[in-house]
């Protein structure tokens, strides 16, 4: 059975490769576009699953709450910038500067949660949550998928 870490983990080495893509294309192109959809759809999903299966029980401990506070707000962040990646023009030099900044918010907030976040819950969970939260994490990702 997985982790929730392992879950999470999976999910950004997806992202990672889909922004990595994302950097690499040129103008208001058909591939830049679905490849924004994409990540959009990856990070909103990927969001929306990790607060309610990963931050809302960290938050639980008192140790917690603050870096899920930290990470919720990260999310937030990298929506406001998606937001106006969708309201520039796509072969500006403006959009592909948002694009390598989301790059680097995510990759950055990938860090984050694997080198910090991931110790901290894995010393609180046991080891029946990490299976329970992984399974959960997963069919919401699922659902969301659809």
């Amino acid at each position: 059975m997985t982790t929730i870490f392992e879950e999470l983990r999976a999910d950004h080495d997806k992202q990672r490769t889909l922004l990595d893509l994302l950097t690499k294309t040129e103008g208001d192109s058909e591939g830049r576009r679905e490849l924004f959809q994409q990540v959009k759809d990856a990070l909103h999903h990927h969001e929306t699953a990790e607060e309610r299966h990963f931050y809302s029980p960290l938050m639980e401990y008192d140790t917690g709450v603050d870096k899920s506070r930290h990470g919720i707000a990260e999310h937030h962040e990298m929506d406001e910038l998606m937001e106006l990646m969708d309201s520039t023009d796509l072969s500006s030099s403006a959009w592909l500067g948002y694009a390598k900044k989301l790059q680097d918010m995510a990759l950055h907030h990938f860090e984050d949660e694997e080198n910090h976040y991931f110790i901290s819950a894995g010393q609180k969970f046991s080891d029946s949550e990490k299976t329970t939260l992984a399974t959960r994490y997963r069919e919401e990702m699922e659902r969301l998928d659809k």
